[in-house]
């Protein structure tokens, strides 16, 4: 009990069980009646919400496509704010970022499945270090656009941010931004397989 009572375990857990919460699957289940985890990629991800529900109502697809991206984003920011307002440390901080993403991509109301982590992260990011956030945007939007792969533009937006948090904020520790990575690139093992063998779909 005196771990529990430890100000940073509180909030290592309160990230994790947050981010654990699976927005795509609860929103696409209430207002659609739909079981994404069974259908499509299985993902719980927005993509996958859209992909699901624009069978039936495409615009109720797009809406709720809107509402996963945005929960998933913000629900790693929402602890981080709560943790800025305790006073916790920066360390503590990037802690929690990394569990909020850690949490989505292996839910633990999910038996430890999850999504991709792609919205978690870049809303902890965008948190941490919002200028690096904005590139990895930028790249995201472009190869987006261009590709109309949303894994791999996912992926290459990722990498962008890395890379740019290396150049614009030099003096952060980085090993959690490279840990999250690690996350949401094993999250994306078979899209990746999928890339290299051509099989990758299309969003249209």
């Amino acid at each position: 009990m005196d771990l529990l009572s430890n100000i940073n375990i509180q909030f290592y857990l309160l990230a994790y069980l947050v981010g654990s919460i699976p927005f795509g699957l609860i929103l696409a289940k209430v207002f659609a009646g739909e079981d994404i985890k069974n259908k499509g990629s299985g993902n719980i991800g927005a993509t996958n919400v859209l992909r699901v529900v624009k069978e039936k109502d495409p615009k109720l697809a797009k809406k709720l496509g809107i509402a996963t991206l945005v929960l998933d984003a913000l629900k790693g920011v929402v602890v981080l704010l709560i943790g800025k307002f305790a006073g916790v440390s920066v360390e503590t901080m990037w802690a929690i970022a990394v569990l909020a993403v850690l949490g989505h991509c292996f839910s633990i109301y999910l038996w430890f499945e999850g999504g991709k982590g792609v919205a978690t992260g870049f809303g902890v990011l965008a948190y941490m270090i919002p200028l690096a956030a904005i590139v990895g945007l930028v790249v995201w939007g472009v190869s987006a656009k261009l590709l109309k792969i949303s894994s791999l533009s996912s992926l290459l937006g990722l990498l962008a941010v890395v890379a740019a948090s290396f150049v614009l904020y030099p003096d952060i520790p980085h090993s959690p931004i490279i840990y999250m990575a690690i996350i949401i690139v094993y999250k994306h093992s078979d899209n990746i397989f999928r890339l290299l063998t051509g099989q990758e779909g299309r969003v249209v």
